[in-house]
């Protein structure tokens, strides 16, 4: 249940509108003291703040500001809704007005309950999402594995497969040439990924960053071959346009520990390990994560480029 703090010099909802919104699931939180609103929201910040436009003292605007210069509730979603004029909400100055929503305070409750909504999901979404390749993170990641796990046993479904993707000696290239040039590594690897599983698994793919040069797709167990030869395929091609001559010439990278002492690591290359997840097999990410790991030891010890999927029945 969504808690909502309500900062108002007026009545914002009907009694009815707010009996309606508590049965949709909105914990709404009035303060007719301005003061004492903003106290509560700063010591115990809801997941979501309405705020009447035009307080005063320009306290709307003070109090805005506040929430999105606080490390603590910047991604708090803000939604702005005017008492008095429907028409001033579509000439706000956003950089003035930084807020995620805007409503009338005389739209009908659909409305109203579509905006705060809106609001709820789409900081959902920017919050969860990676920021250097804007895939979905850890959150949807979770969701997604756990949604095929629990698929109902008596209805014909697709065995899927869980893919978790490591870019192997990737600190030894981001010592060598640097976060800049590695985070283009990354971003290349998340491209080669959301195309590949595009075309071959369509609305049934996904993919998602877990950070760093962790990645994790779900596809249709008769596609994963075909993703992962794909994408191995693309990646050999690409990943010399980003390492120098000498080095994709020797074969490996060359750099030196704190002692001084050359070493040498094995150029960048992908290890995939695809976890088959038929239905009722696992009933908990956890348990497919386990499985992965046990793998992963494996595959990266091999050279080069691979990929490896379990295709154990038991």
């Amino acid at each position: 249940m969504p808690k909502v703090n309500v900062i108002s010099s007026s009545s914002l909802f009907t009694e009815e509108e707010t009996a309606l919104l508590t049965a949709k699931g909105f914990e709404l939180m009035f303060g007719g003291d301005i003061s004492e609103s903003v106290n509560s929201f700063l010591s115990q910040p809801p997941d979501l703040l309405i705020i009447e436009k035009d307080l005063p003292a320009a306290m709307d605007k003070t109090i805005i500001h506040t929430i999105t210069k606080n490390l603590q509730l910047a991604l708090m979603p803000i939604v702005l809704v005017s008492v008095k004029d429907k028409e001033s909400l579509f000439c706000l100055d956003w950089n003035e007005y930084p807020v995620d929503e805007i409503f009338f305070a005389g739209a009908s409750l659909q409305e109203k309950i579509a905006r705060l909504d809106l609001a709820l999901k789409r900081v959902e979404k920017v919050a969860d999402n990676n920021p250097l390749t804007k895939l979905p993170g850890n959150t949807s990641i979770l969701r997604h594995i756990q949604a095929i796990l629990v698929r109902d046993q008596n209805e014909k479904q697709d065995t899927m497969v869980v893919g978790y993707v490591d870019i192997d000696n990737f600190k030894p290239y981001n010592d060598r040439y640097g976060f800049a040039r590695g985070d283009e590594v990354i971003r290349m690897v998340a491209r080669i990924f959301v195309n590949v599983v595009n075309e071959e698994a369509k609305l049934k793919g996904f993919v998602g960053h877990i950070g760093g040069d962790d990645f994790v797709f779900i596809s249709p167990a008769d596609k994963a071959d075909t993703i992962c030869q794909k994408v191995l395929a693309n990646f050999s091609a690409l990943i010399p346009l980003f390492i120098d001559e000498e080095e994709r010439e020797a074969g490996c990278f060359i750099s030196v520990d704190r002692r001084g002492n050359k070493q040498t690591f094995p150029i960048t290359s992908l290890s995939i390990i695809g976890v088959m997840c038929s239905p009722g097999r696992y009933q908990h990410y956890g348990e497919v994560s386990q499985v992965a790991a046990q793998m992963k030891k494996k595959v990266k010890s091999l050279p080069g480029n691979n990929y490896l999927i379990d295709r154990r029945k038991d």
